[in-house]
């Protein structure tokens, strides 16, 4: 229903379902079998906490180049189609929007209604909003190639999460705190740790 009120094309879509369970597979597999070798064989050798403290801050932020490295290409490939199309861009986005909005106030409402405070409802809420991109955008490559609309559709993701997602921390921010406690609790005025805490 909501392709065809978009204006976006309605007709049954020619796709072979084992292509796109061999891109998940790989995309999923080979980074998961990577992990779990990578920390089998660190842990082994170096042990736990070289593993977690020298290599995964090493090697973490090569996950985030590696994605902006295909946003940009993917920009760059499709930066004609979006430019001489920006309605195309601003169909996708829409419903992204709604969709952002719509899971975080459900996930936020529905934590409250648990009774599981502040903290628990506000991580909820994130974690329903939010999304796979780098995934969507992997498969969306390898099933339909890297100009393709459904390429472009994957990038359009991130860009319109990230912003929604960082207005909807300030709207959380502003919410009441019921239920969270305090890391340090105050007593005639002074300021007292809560057991099993030190200062620093």
């Amino acid at each position: 229903m909501l392709p065809g009120w978009l204006g976006l094309d309605t007709q049954g879509l020619e796709v072979s379902t084992w292509q796109i369970a061999l891109n998940v597979l790989i995309f999923l597999g080979v980074p998961l079998i990577a992990g779990f070798a990578s920390r089998w064989i660190g842990e082994k050798r170096r042990g736990r906490e070289w593993y977690e403290e020298k290599f995964l801050p090493r090697i973490g932020p090569w996950a985030l180049y590696g994605l902006l490295f295909t946003i940009v290409l993917l920009f760059a490939l499709q930066g004609e189609a979006i430019t001489s199309n920006p309605l195309d861009v601003a169909r996708i986005a829409l419903p992204l929007f709604v969709y952002f909005t719509v899971m975080w106030f459900a996930g936020l409402l529905m934590g409250k209604g648990l009774g599981l405070g502040y903290a628990r409802s506000t991580t909820l809420a994130f974690t329903a909003a939010g999304n796979n991109f780098e995934l969507a955008i992997a498969v969306a490559i390898g099933t339909f190639g890297a100009t393709s609309g459904q390429a472009l559709a994957g990038v359009v993701g991130p860009l319109i999460e990230v912003p929604v997602l960082v207005g909807l921390v300030y709207v959380s921010c502003g919410q009441p705190r019921v239920g969270s406690t305090p890391t340090r609790m105050r007593a005639n005025g002074k300021s007292h740790d809560r057991p099993g805490q030190h200062r620093g």
